[in-house]
């Protein structure tokens, strides 16, 4: 059999027969036998993985596909990369666990991350590592703005998405997610993001640039607003899971403003676009605004191993010992993996690809934008989504999104879904993506888009 890595270097995906295949069946039925219900991507993507090299993988009956989902935007630098594979390797004899005690790799991690901060924000910052997910460094960020403020009450936005976790899901917009679990974190105020191709307070596209700005203006500046003074806005800079949507950067500014001239913490939750991700290390760059907290955690490691953390203003810094704990916020293969992938990204000019990579999806992709079924194409970096609507009626359309990416599978793609009702696919490619593999995934897309226009007619 064909090494993936070779695989990889000739850009050939292949899936041969029906999805799934005989043996990611049967891996597939013990799964539901034996794990939770809560599973959800082999739902969708019903494959059983066997092995990965790069921007490929394969699956256990041999099928190999692009991964541009590329574990949820962790895999910064794609599956295996050989040197952080050996980084990795080489600490794996060293150490490997060390709760917060000092070590040369987590100084090197530390040093690595506060050297990608914009200059002003290096020598004012401190970091505080959390337990090893997204989510906990939400619920971290929320303890020390409520600590550091005396205040309770946290302002989020519809459509944002920021964790599972009980605090991190209060603060996420998708009713579904928690209509099931009573008694969420209370004092969570939601307000509208600028989501301009649909308009959260029904204006036009053309009128609505910092609108929603101005309500949150409102609410935190009228006595009678209803809205006590809060410990924190919550925002992340792109709403990932919400479907791709970049914030306009008049409303970005406006909230950043805001929250200064009132004493609010502003915590940007950069989980899925930090790192890189919108061709930037941190997307609030592209803004011209500094956050008083940074949450980070997906690709910090660059390979998958596990690590999450808070970069905050060292004016914040009040906690007690032991304010905010975590077993596994020690990780030394994850801290020895995220110091050479920073290494790594500078070296081969990593952003710069984001940058060259996103303008050649945003080009293979403008046939799209004449298509009656698309309501947008829009993206960052290598984060980018299509957003599926009726045209009858301008609602999304979730059965065609979900058509979509089942025709990619058995085209050899893996894309995500994400957006209200399901109906943007979603992109998160490796950040050192070649352009042939970025050519291949977008035909393989466009010819996904067509095969299910032609079988799916929405509900």
């Amino acid at each position: 059999m064909t090494s993936l890595v070779q695989l990889d270097s000739l850009l050939a995906p292949h899936v041969a027969g029906s999805l799934p295949g005989p043996r990611s069946a049967e891996f597939l039925a013990r799964q539901q036998t034996y794990e939770s219900n809560a599973r959800s991507y082999p739902r969708r993507l019903p494959i059983a993985l066997q092995e990965a090299s790069g921007s490929l993988v394969r699956d256990v009956d041999g099928n190999v596909f692009i991964d541009f989902l590329a574990g949820a935007g962790v895999l910064s630098l794609g599956h295996n990369h050989p040197e952080l594979v050996a980084v990795v390797t080489d600490q794996l004899g060293v150490l490997t666990h060390g709760l917060d005690f000092p070590t040369p790799v987590r100084e090197a991690f530390v040093e690595a991350q506060l050297s990608m901060l914009p200059a002003g924000m290096r020598d004012r910052m401190k970091i505080h590592f959390c337990g090893p997910t997204g989510a906990n460094a939400v619920d971290a960020a929320l303890k020390l703005c409520k600590t550091a403020t005396g205040r309770g009450d946290v302002v989020s936005f519809q459509g944002g998405f920021h964790g599972s976790s009980h605090a991190a899901m209060a603060l996420t917009g998708l009713v579904s997610q928690k209509r099931p679990v009573p008694n969420g974190m209370p004092g969570v105020h939601f307000f509208p993001y600028s989501y301009c191709a649909r308009c959260p307070i029904g204006l036009s596209p053309d009128s609505c640039a910092t609108n929603c700005a101005e309500v949150l203006e409102r609410a935190l500046t009228d006595g009678n607003g209803g809205v006590p003074l809060p410990a924190a806005v919550v925002m992340e800079m792109v709403q990932g899971e919400g479907g791709v949507i970049p914030a306009t950067k008049e409303f970005a500014r406006r909230v950043r403003s805001l929250t200064r001239e009132l004493g609010i913490p502003l915590v940007v939750d950069e989980v899925q676009t930090g790192c890189g991700r919108s061709g930037t290390w941190f997307a609030f760059e592209q803004y011209g605004i500094e956050p008083d907290v940074v949450i980070a955690s997906k690709a910090l490691s660059g390979i998958g191993t596990p690590v999450a953390l808070i970069i905050y203003d060292a004016a914040l810094d009040v906690w007690a010992p032991g304010a905010h704990t975590g077993t596994f916020r020690g990780n030394q293969l994850a801290f020895a993996a995220g110091a050479a992938a920073v290494e790594i990204i500078r070296r081969d000019g990593v952003l710069d690809n984001v940058v060259r990579r996103g303008e050649q999806i945003a080009d293979r992709l403008k046939p799209l934008l004449d298509d009656p079924w698309v309501s947008e194409v829009r993206g960052q970096g290598l984060m980018w989504g299509i957003e599926f609507a009726d045209p009858k009626n301008g609602r999304p359309a979730g059965g065609l999104a979900a058509a979509v990416q089942a025709a990619a599978l058995r085209g050899g793609l893996i894309v995500e879904l994400g957006g209200r009702d399901d109906c943007v696919v979603r992109m998160l490619p490796p950040l050192n993506v070649t352009a042939g593999i970025v050519e291949a995934a977008c035909s393989i897309l466009l010819t996904a888009i067509r095969t299910a226009k032609a079988t799916h007619r929405e509900a």
